[in-house]
């Protein structure tokens, strides 16, 4: 068995900044329409939500890197976070091979001015 890592914190306004500048093509290259209407249904908060779900992606990233290993082209949509019925993030990712992967886990957190997001992964080798 391995478990490896990721781990992500990111400024809430950097987020922010770059959704106003840059708009939907900043959304539309990061995020899945999933995403979007998650994170504009929170009003006010929604910079956090985008934030934390970046920093997810990184987390993710990391976490999976050795699994990537310059065989995959895993893209920043290619990864997804999604609620369960009772609002525990869940992780969805394409594009890899995830036979030997046992189980993903994902902790998000925000505050005023910073996300961030650890993903676990546990698999067969």
């Amino acid at each position: 068995m391995k478990i490896t890592c990721g781990t992500d914190i990111i400024e809430i306004d950097r987020i922010e900044q770059d959704i106003k500048q840059i708009g939907e093509k900043f959304i539309n290259k990061i995020f899945t329409p999933n995403e979007v209407k998650y994170c504009e249904s929170k009003g006010k908060q929604k910079y956090q939500h985008y934030a934390a779900r970046f920093a997810a992606k990184e987390a993710t990233f990391k976490a999976i890197s050795w699994k990537l290993e310059n065989k995959y082209d895993l893209q920043w949509k290619d990864i997804e976070v999604i609620n369960d019925k009772e609002g525990k993030p869940q992780l969805k990712i394409k594009n890899v091979d995830m036979i030997d992967i046992q189980n993903i886990d994902i902790s998000l957190s925000h505050c005023r001015q910073y996300a961030i997001a650890y993903v676990s992964i546990l698999s067969e080798s």
